[in-house]
């Protein structure tokens, strides 16, 4: 093999799956037909899932002094600010990051893209797909070179993160059903004053569609997002003098302009991949599945695909794992993408749709109800976990198993293990368990009672954290369901593979040599 994966595309997708291969020791070549990264891109909120990702990357402190925190969204209808969503005070107990980040996708692949030099690998630019062949045991993918060139290399696996129009979708012939939306979409990156709450995301409802307004690091600036007016729709190079009066009109008179730095228009589609593995080719990102705007979960999507496949590939290719784990991307995956196409789908039609009906129910009715709905906690969380993506759970899945449980209310395999602060030794301080937790490894977590002896022969692989009785440790594991004796064997990518109430190692050694490792 001349490389152990070939990743086409350098998008944020792609060099997040370059660097999580890259530092497990995996031999990576990413290449990108493009002369190099973007300039200017529509993707802008970073949620808190990616912010954990980053972290264990060690670039959250990074993306955080670049970016600007939007700790609340606001609701807004014929001038008058309707409803308030108070992110950070509801996600403080979910994550280490409750809020959205406002960090346009250029600066989180140039964030990606740094931390990918340092490990001594660089994408390879004005590089392009043009032919593969996979075998039973390879991929011989054709390139061709800056200069028309051609060169041929042979890889284990190919990960296709090459957007919308993928080079490795095509050639793996596998469909990609759904529809372009007719709206037109429109992005500028302004200067502006007006009613806008600062620091805080701005949603104006109005009879034919909606603004949003993503605030961006500088004085009064903000990333304008929304739909093209009708009227504009047909016109060639529209520009953003001609569409301001129309925002003024539906925001309010008291919006100014006072400069315009980027503007462009462009459409989309709603579109999933029929599959996301065609045996040594992988989908993720934007190659796999693309929808509206709705929610700003694009990039933050195509990371977590990125996440989620990088240690079964990193298990695999170093001979840890079967080919059966290989498997469980495209199981635990895929309908994450089709359950967020169905539900940004649905909010995208209901706000845009030129119904009269609908035009009375977006300004007059939605932000009353979501002020209402959102005095309740559990609707608070519901919705802070399904922006943020904290809730996606993978329960289905074939390397989730949950074994007797005290709580019904405890978290389950196949669940993002929750964000605690425990004392980790008695009578120490209180820790924050992710900062514990590396991705590297599985983590055994061990309550109420001692870890078994033999526990040291998986020390190569697991790492045990035995958590002490303690008042504040109790009280904390309630808080998230868990009483009395528990364990949880946590993946690599945070996620819960194992849980059950009494510990053996019997049951820990039945779980990793299940079919898909064999390192025990």
């Amino acid at each position: 093999m001349d490389i152990d994966v070939l990743i086409i595309g350098a998008g944020p997708t792609g060099l997040m799956l370059a660097n999580q291969l890259g530092r497990r020791g995996v031999r990576v070549m990413i290449v990108d037909k493009h002369s190099g990264p973007a300039q200017q891109t529509r993707a802008m909120a970073v949620h808190a899932r990616t912010l954990e990702i980053y972290s264990k990357l060690g670039i959250a402190e990074q993306a955080l002094a670049l970016g600007r925190r939007g700790n609340a969204a606001n609701m807004w209808a014929a001038g008058k600010r309707m409803a308030r969503i108070p992110l950070g005070d509801i996600g403080k107990t979910v994550s280490p990051y409750p809020f959205v980040l406002m960090l346009g996708q250029d600066d989180n692949e140039r964030i990606l893209g740094e931390h990918l030099n340092q490990q001594g690998i660089f994408v390879q630019w004005n590089t392009e797909l043009i032919a593969l062949s996979q075998t039973a045991d390879a991929v011989a993918a054709t390139l061709q070179l800056p200069g028309g060139s051609q060169r041929k290399i042979s890889a284990a696996y190919i990960a296709g993160c090459d957007g919308g129009h993928s080079a490795v979708r095509e050639f793996c012939d596998i469909k990609f059903p759904g529809a372009p939306y007719e709206h037109v979409f429109f992005v500028a990156d302004t200067e502006a004053i007006g009613n806008m709450v600062p620091e805080e995301l701005n949603v104006y409802l109005w009879r034919d569609g909606f603004h949003l307004f993503f605030p961006m690091a500088g004085k009064d600036r903000w990333r304008v997002i929304g739909i093209l007016p009708e009227r504009l729709r047909g016109e060639d190079d529209v520009a953003f003098s001609t569409l301001s009066p129309s925002i003024q009109q539906e925001v309010g008179v008291n919006l100014e302009f006072k400069a315009c730095s980027w503007f462009s228009t462009y459409r989309i589609a709603h579109r999933a991949a029929e599959k996301f593995r065609d045996k040594r080719c992988f989908l993720l990102g934007d190659a796999a599945h693309i929808h509206s705007p709705m929610g700003g979960q694009g990039m933050n999507t195509g990371l977590q695909d990125a996440y989620n496949l990088a240690w079964k590939l990193a298990m695999v290719i170093k001979g840890k794992a079967s080919e059966k784990l290989l498997d469980t991307y495209e199981t635990e995956r895929l309908p994450v993408a089709q359950g967020l196409l169905r539900t940004t789908d649905r909010a995208f039609n209901m706000l845009v749709s030129n119904h009269w009906l609908a035009g009375v129910f977006r300004t007059r009715i939605l932000a009353k109800i979501a002020a209402f709905a959102m005095r309740f906690e559990s609707v608070q969380q519901r919705a802070f976990r399904t922006v943020s993506q904290t809730g996606i759970h993978y329960r289905n899945s074939a390397l989730s198993q949950t074994l007797a449980v005290h709580s019904p209310n405890a978290p389950k395999a196949g669940d993002r293990f929750p964000w605690l602060q425990l004392k980790l030794q008695t009578d120490g301080p209180v820790e924050d368990i992710f900062q514990k937790m590396d991705d590297l490894h599985f983590h055994l977590i061990v309550i109420g009672q001692h870890a078994p002896e033999a526990i040291h022969k998986l020390n190569d692989w697991v790492i045990t954290h035995v958590i002490p009785q303690d008042v504040h440790n109790t009280q904390a594991l309630a808080r998230m369901g868990i009483t009395g004796t528990a364990f949880y064997l946590v993946r690599p990518d945070g996620y819960i593979g194992l849980a059950g109430g009494h510990l053996a190692m019997s049951v820990v050694e039945a779980y990793l040599c299940g079919g898909w490792n064999e390192f025990i």
